[in-house]
């Protein structure tokens, strides 16, 4: 070692002599604190932390990473697992929302389904078979007069009512074009 290393090395050191130098005839920094004897247990307790802090201490420098290298490299970790995650936790959630989409219409089917069968059964009665052919057909029992009501708004529109439209254009198409084009 140099001499200047030595120097730098030993400046934070108190040697015996800097102890001695210190207490003859200089007062006490803080003469009314008085040293405390501590319990057993904080003895112990301190002493494990200690150990626990060397350990940690020792881990970092064995992995030769500080700890805001650590942390970095935890929130990396943590990134990749979110990333790695987020797909199949979309897909998952997409399809749980399909799925509602087609229960839903699941059961709107089965009610329609519900309701054919009800019609089905109620056209299995030969008057019910009989009423909707003279309603919606206007089937007639043989024998039977039909008569057929005309109301006025269902009456077809006279000739009068044609003639009042406006009259086709006098001119082509393109003459009326070229007529509103230049004015």
């Amino acid at each position: 070692m140099t001499k200047r290393a030595r120097e730098r090395s030993s400046r934070g050191r108190r040697t015996e002599s800097s102890r001695v130098r210190r207490t003859e005839g200089v007062p006490a920094r803080h003469p009314q604190r008085g040293r405390r004897v501590p319990r057993a247990g904080a003895v112990r307790a301190r002493l494990r932390r200690g150990f626990a802090a060397k350990q940690a201490g020792n881990a970092a420098r064995v992995l030769g990473i500080s700890t805001t290298r650590r942390a970095a490299v935890l929130a990396i970790v943590i990134c990749a697992l979110a990333f790695t995650l987020a797909v199949p936790l979309r897909t998952y959630l997409s399809q749980r929302a399909e799925i509602k989409v087609q229960e839903q219409h699941q059961a709107e089917l089965q009610a329609e389904v519900a309701q054919l069968e009800a019609r089905k059964a109620a056209l299995s009665d030969p008057a019910e078979v009989e009423a909707e052919a003279r309603r919606r057909l206007r089937y007639v029992m043989p024998g039977e007069t039909p008569y057929l009501v005309q109301l006025p708004e269902d009456s077809p529109q006279s000739p009068q009512q044609g003639g009042q439209q406006k009259p086709g254009p006098s001119q082509a198409w393109y003459q009326q074009l070229w007529s509103s084009l230049s004015g």
